[in-house]
Parts: C-alpha cells; structure tokens; sequence
C-alpha cells in the first residue's frame, strides 16, 4: 500500500505560509537538496489543495531542464483536490472533485510509490480526519518569522492529532527535519 507522506517547512513560531521571508536561505546546503530530494524521489505523485496547485503550477513548469528535481515534479503525477479547479494545464494533472476520502483511499491501495503531499492545510485536515495520513515531515527552520497571522499557522481551532516521533534530522545549518506517525488512539 502507498503511504501519504507530507511535507511542511515551519519556523519557529508555527509560520507555514510567509516563507519567502525565511525559508530560501535554508535550502542553499547539500543536506537541504540531498532530504529533499530523496523525499521528492520516494514518491510518484503529488497531492494538494487548489491554492498550492495555482503556486506550484505558476513556477516549476518554467523550472522544466533545469535540474533532476524539477523534471522530477513537472513529470510527475499530481492530484488537486479543489470543487473549482475544472481544467488544469500542469501537465499529468488530475482534479478530485468529490469523495475525496474515498478517492484518496482508493489511491493509496493502488501499486506505486508514496504520494507527497507540500504544506499544511485544509487538504492535509481532511486527509487526517480519515486516517490517510501517514507521514509527517516538518522541516523546522531556526527562525521566528514574527510575520504569521492565526490562519497562517501549520494548525489551529480543530481536532487535536497524536503523533509518534519516528526520526530526526539535523542539519549544520541548524534546520531540523522530524518525521511523526499518527500515534494509535489511546
């Protein structure tokens, strides 16, 4: 079975969503391009909400030869779910529009590779509401971005989630990678 593995970068203080302030300088180490990198090539599809699709689909098809990374995600599987999105142009786009749990389910039982999914959202809350999440990996950048608004936060005003740490990174320039399981209900 294909595990859903997904993948935040947060500071400090929780900002998932200001990263053009914080984040970039992170990702100029080998460790940074060696974990994400080896993430990236662990899966074979991308999945994500209708704001991230609009950001993703805006920048790497113009990254298209530019590296193995690039290639790697413009060639790539990817997934939408949005109830508005009707005609993607990123090429191998597909939309889920309706029964997202039973979709996602469904895809997950199917032969490949994990499916990665990028941020923190209203995709990633119900995906975890119906125990398709398997992975969490947050890149935890040592900065306060002091710029997040309440909604700009990796959670919040929802359903508490129990993970089990399963594995730490640490990279020289301080970034730690953590990857948590859902923990068993108690």
């Amino acid at each position: 079975m294909r595990k859903i593995v997904n993948s935040t970068f947060m500071s400090l203080d929780g900002d998932i969503s200001n990263m053009q302030d914080w984040h970039f300088r992170f990702t100029e180490s080998q460790e940074f391009a060696s974990a994400a990198q080896e993430r990236l090539f662990a899966s074979d599809a991308l999945i994500m909400g209708r704001k991230t699709y609009e950001g993703f689909s805006g920048a790497w098809p113009e990254r298209a030869g530019a590296d193995e990374y690039s290639d790697r995600i413009n060639s790539m599987k990817k997934l939408v779910v949005s109830s508005t999105l009707t005609d993607p142009e990123w090429t191998n786009t597909d939309v889920i529009a309706d029964d997202v749990p039973a979709r996602v389910a469904a895809l997950k039982q199917q032969d490949g590779q994990n499916i990665l999914q990028f941020g923190f959202g209203d995709v990633t809350r119900l995906l975890l509401d119906n125990g398709l999440v398997d992975e969490v990996h947050i890149w935890l950048h040592p900065v306060l971005s002091g710029k997040a608004s309440p909604t700009e936060l990796i959670h919040r005003d929802g359903p508490q989630y129990d993970f089990a740490l399963a594995g730490t990174e640490v990279h020289g320039n301080g970034l730690i990678l953590l990857t948590y399981t859902p923990a068993a209900a108690g």
